[in-house]
């Protein structure tokens, strides 16, 4: 409690209004591709998310780098605004007396635009605020926020969506502005010595400048390696609602309790127990990881968690799959806030909101993976992706090496330059 009281008031701020927005997020988004293909057939709506992931994959890029020249809050603030302003239309588009999906779609890309410039800022401000010796704490509580706020919201909105779509769209807008206001009036400007007076920029230099930022962090061999690690671990994890989800459906039926189970409903089972297990076990496995090496703890977080994932790509024993989810949990809660400390200590503090742009394309090249996942599946049998998921793992194991690997060579590099003069 004493360590979570000593946190910067920016970053108890950010982790309650994630924790808010995520929350009452998920009792709507994760049922808007039904709520769109009802309305609009399955293959348009399946364009149109699509369309929603790249929108909000591109204006990321804009909104990291102008976090970085204009300030964190200044840019939280304004993707607020927008959100509210989406958020409020989506409302009234949903309404009794009125219904409209093209304008809930245009405003669900509206706020896709909100989000690619808000995450960029908001994952670097708790970089700029944090400490390297209290960064492991933030992120493993942010890491059980977003956890409890998915697994709470999306049962609320599996139960009300349907019959309440309107109240909880309202209930959404009314969210966005509390938290507008948390922004606005009790978040500090971390960044106001590093703001420039850009008033007489043109387009064409902004584009110039920004250039130049991505072109820094693209040189950054080390972030790129650890990007790549971060990559191939991720694309296990989503698996579990591509490949593995498709396989239990097909192959696992069985008794379990006296209770005739197929694999859909084992999926769900596992969800469950994967939720449960980090929300209450995070904070004591954070306390745990104190007495160990980072470096130790990662490495071995990252073999219990790839494990898992393997066991899950080729068992059908409901025993072992509820192990290997508890041991693959464990794994996440071990690998997870050590990984993104890392990448707090790899982003430059000029260009950390350009370096948080580029590290969102992980998330989106893992969600790839998945989706290629199905394609291969298809050809290979269980056993056959159950060593490709042993090969993923390896490599990603073995690109995080490297990374670290180039930390301490270039350490010893600047001793050996120390001593020499």
């Amino acid at each position: 409690m004493n360590t979570f009281l000593s946190l910067h008031r920016n970053i108890k701020i950010r982790l309650l209004t994630s924790f808010i927005s995520r929350f009452v997020g998920n009792m709507v988004f994760p049922f808007m591709a039904i709520y769109f293909a009802k309305e609009f057939g399955t293959a348009t709506a399946g364009f149109l998310l699509l369309l929603n992931v790249l929108t909000s994959l591109s204006v990321s890029f804009f909104g990291g780098y102008t976090s970085d020249r204009f300030g964190r809050k200044r840019v939280m603030i304004s993707a607020q605004l927008i959100q509210i302003a989406a958020f409020s239309l989506m409302a009234a588009a949903n309404s009794p007396w009125f219904l409209s999906p093209e304008i809930t779609f245009i405003m669900m890309l509206l706020q896709s635009v909100s989000s690619g410039f808000m995450n960029p800022a908001a994952e670097a401000m708790l970089i700029d605020v944090s400490t390297n010796e209290n960064r492991q704490f933030m992120y493993s509580m942010n890491y059980w926020s977003v956890n409890l706020s998915i697994a709470a919201g999306t049962i609320i909105g599996g139960l009300y969506f349907n019959r309440y779509r309107f109240m909880l769209f309202i209930i959404l807008a009314l969210t966005s502005i509390v938290v507008f206001v948390l922004l606005a009036f009790f978040m500090n400007e971390n960044r106001r010595h590093h703001v420039r007076n850009n008033q007489t920029a043109t387009v064409a230099q902004f584009i110039k400048d920004m250039g130049k930022s991505y072109q820094t962090v693209m040189t950054n061999r080390r972030f790129l390696v650890f990007c790549l690690a971060h990559l191939l671990i991720l694309s296990l994890e989503f698996q579990m609602n591509n490949y593995i989800a498709i396989r239990l459906s097909r192959e696992f039926h069985s008794v379990i309790w006296n209770r005739n189970v197929d694999g859909l409903t084992l999926l769900s089972w596992l969800r469950v127990e994967n939720t449960v297990f980090i929300v209450v076990f995070t904070l004591v496995v954070n306390q745990w990881m104190k007495h160990y090496r980072p470096n130790h703890v990662l490495f071995t977080g990252l073999v219990l968690y790839s494990s898992g994932y393997i066991t899950l790509a080729f068992s059908n024993h409901w025993l072992l799959l509820f192990l290997m989810i508890i041991v693959s949990s464990l794994g996440e809660l071990m690998y997870v806030p050590n990984c993104q400390t890392m990448l707090a200590s790899m982003a430059q503090e000029r260009v950390r909101g350009t370096y948080m742009a580029v590290y969102g394309l992980v998330f989106q090249g893992a969600k790839i993976f998945g989706s290629l996942g199905v394609i291969i599946g298809a050809f290979l049998p269980s056993y056959g992706m159950a060593a490709l998921f042993s090969l993923f793992s390896c490599a990603g194991i073995y690109c995080f090496y490297q990374s670290i690997h180039m930390k301490q060579q270039k350490i010893i590099s600047k001793d050996r330059q120390i001593t020499n003069t």
